[in-house]
């Protein structure tokens, strides 16, 4: 080969590595636009065959802490202790400051696997700190979110997770989500790192701060995000023992043979209605319309959603009475997964007799809103929630092994009947519907 040819080949061979070395990077590390939004493109330059990002468990910004406005949690290690659905080789977290008018800067963060269900003690050899951009600290402008590196983590299925931020400084109003049914710690100072607990004497109901884990699997095929009110955020189910309805649903998932390989991704928010925003502004509880981007689109890998929603316009104040108005809404949400060639899955709504806002008036609305439901003009498939959980001698109420005792939220029989009652191959349509 003359010397001329051997150097052009050897240069174009250089060329080759650098672009091959510059798409792995590129892949694994996102990009700044990906991390301002909180969510990484599911277009990913990471090669197929060694697996994809996932997301595992999030959860929905609802509000602003109460009494954190001038201080936020500063000088305060929070451990957020979450439940993984699905498991994989790497983690990455999702950080908001959606309810702040300051910036918030978080200058350590880390994650381990718990060493016991809801323990604030690191499994050994499992902590790692997070970086952001390859740096150890990171700041969040108010209304966005951040998303660290990736760490290589071994998670396993239904992992208990530790994500511990320390923020030295006054943040602002705290971004949080209330009716965790977790509890999870805090400790004074900067105990990021620390794999004991023992510092961790503060507990809480609450995750802050923490709104989306994601893992590397090569298992998973996506994941299903469920939008919802108090019912999808299990308000009534035992706290810390995970019995929620999407996590009885994650558990189908990983075990029954045929299931898709999905993670579960609940997006539930107590009160939370179809076309209402709750107070303040930045709203506190936003509504279904107005969080369905954020909340259910923007999610890592989402591949299918279930919406549950509709029960809080009709009782809470001001009452929305025209079920017609209620079931638009609901469409337009079902249009904007379609944009995305996503297939929903919708949920009648359950019965409320005997609650304290009962009335013949209010039911009949949910009546109608079933009916139009089940005639299948509004989602690409239904599931019967209001049949799996009704009394048959009195379809007006919960029966009773379902009814936690409010008579509007399920116990956790109910909510392990709401799981049995999807039909799992629901979730594995790719087309949308002609509705």
């Amino acid at each position: 080969m003359p010397r001329r040819t051997g150097y052009t080949v050897l240069a174009a061979l250089a060329a080759v590595v650098i672009l091959v070395s510059t798409a792995i990077f590129v892949g694994v590390g996102g990009d700044e636009d990906d991390m301002d939004t909180g969510a990484r493109t599911r277009g990913s330059a990471d090669p197929a065959s060694s697996g994809s990002w996932v997301g595992t468990w999030s959860t929905s910004a609802a509000a602003a802490e109460p009494r954190t406005t001038l201080r936020g949690m500063s000088g305060m290690s929070i451990r957020n202790v979450i439940r993984a659905s699905v498991g994989g080789s790497s983690a990455r977290i999702q950080l908001s400051n959606f309810y702040s008018a300051r910036p918030l800067r978080i200058t350590h963060a880390s994650v381990a696997l718990a060493a016991a269900p809801s323990n604030p003690t690191a499994a050994a050899g499992t902590m790692h700190r997070l970086t952001f951009g390859n740096r150890s600290w990171v700041t969040i402008p108010p209304g966005k979110a951040a998303t660290s590196d990736p760490v290589r983590l071994n998670v396993p299925d239904a992992a208990d997770l530790l994500v511990t931020t320390y923020a030295p400084e006054a943040s602002g109003s705290v971004t949080y989500h209330p009716h965790a049914r977790q509890t999870s710690y805090m400790a004074r100072g900067d105990r990021t790192e620390d794999t004991a607990g023992a510092a961790y004497t503060e507990q809480s109901p609450y995750w802050r701060y923490l709104t989306g884990v994601d893992v590397w699997s090569k298992e998973a095929q996506g994941s299903v995000a469920v939008i919802g009110d108090s019912i999808t955020d299990g308000i009534t189910s035992t706290a810390g023992a995970n019995r929620r309805w999407t996590d009885f649903l994650a558990e189908r998932l990983r075990t029954e043979p045929g299931a898709p390989r999905l993670g579960v991704l609940n997006q539930g928010i107590s009160g939370n209605r179809v076309l209402s925003d709750g107070t303040q502004y930045p709203p506190n509880n936003p509504s279904g319309l107005s969080r369905f981007h954020r909340d259910v689109l923007s999610r890592t890998g989402v591949k299918a959603v279930i919406i549950e929603l509709g029960i809080n316009d009709i009782l809470r104040i001001p009452h929305q009475t025209d079920p017609n108005k209620i079931v638009a809404g609901l469409k337009r949400m079902t249009e904007q997964a379609h944009a995305r060639g996503l297939r929903v899955v919708g949920a009648t709504l359950t019965p409320f007799y005997g609650h304290r806002g009962y009335t013949p008036r209010l039911d009949a609305v949910r009546e109608q809103i079933n009916a139009q439901i089940r005639a299948g003009k509004v989602f690409d498939e239904v599931v019967d929630f209001d049949k799996a959980l009704r009394d048959p001698v009195s379809p007006l109420r919960l029966r009773p092994t379902f009814d936690s005792g409010d008579h509007l939220h399920p116990s956790d029989a109910g909510y392990r009947a709401m799981a049995r009652a999807l039909n799992l191959d629901h979730l594995k349509g790719t087309a949308a519907a002609e509705l």
